[in-house]
């Protein structure tokens, strides 16, 4: 997070668990979403999905694709496209440090949780990342593991 932004207290919607393990998170930002009316009734229901979903820069603009927010059913002939393309809402400052990270170094953007905040508003935490290769993958579990054990020996000890 940016400094001097606080961590969100407000409803928590969908989180992309996998990219901890699969990324090397370098930097998180906040982002609002650009949502219809029917997508924030479904993700009001709780129902999202943002695990197979990335973020991609494209003419000075923040897309996030193939993240899945599902038909709202009361809503009949105004509904909205469960996997469509739903633009990032960021500061200037924020998206181009986003695209020099993905252009120059190679990172990419990934989700990692979906929230409403204190006002009500959807929040989608995004990071730039650098993917893991296999040997850091089996360090990442063996440390969890590790601090995983130490937790119950401690518990049962202490």
């Amino acid at each position: 997070m940016a400094p001097g932004k606080k961590k969100s207290t407000g409803k928590f919607i969908a989180e992309n668990r996998k990219a901890r393990f699969d990324y090397e998170i370098k930097e998180v930002f906040e982002a609002g979403i650009m949502l219809k009316g029917t997508e924030v009734k479904s993700l009001r229901n709780g129902e999202a999905n943002i695990a197979e979903s990335y973020a991609s820069y494209e003419d000075g603009e923040l897309w996030l694709i193939n993240s899945y927010v599902p038909e709202y059913l009361e809503a009949n002939k105004f509904n909205h496209e469960p996997r469509r393309r739903r633009k990032l809402l960021l500061h200037a400052k924020e998206i181009v440090k986003l695209a020099n990270g993905v252009n120059r170094e190679g990172m990419t953007i990934v989700p990692l949780k979906l929230y409403f905040n204190q006002q009500g508003r959807a929040k989608l935490e995004i990071a730039l990342a650098k993917g893991k290769n296999v040997a850091d993958k089996r360090q990442t579990a063996k440390t969890r593991d590790w601090n995983r054990e130490k937790a119950r020996v401690l518990k049962e000890h202490g």
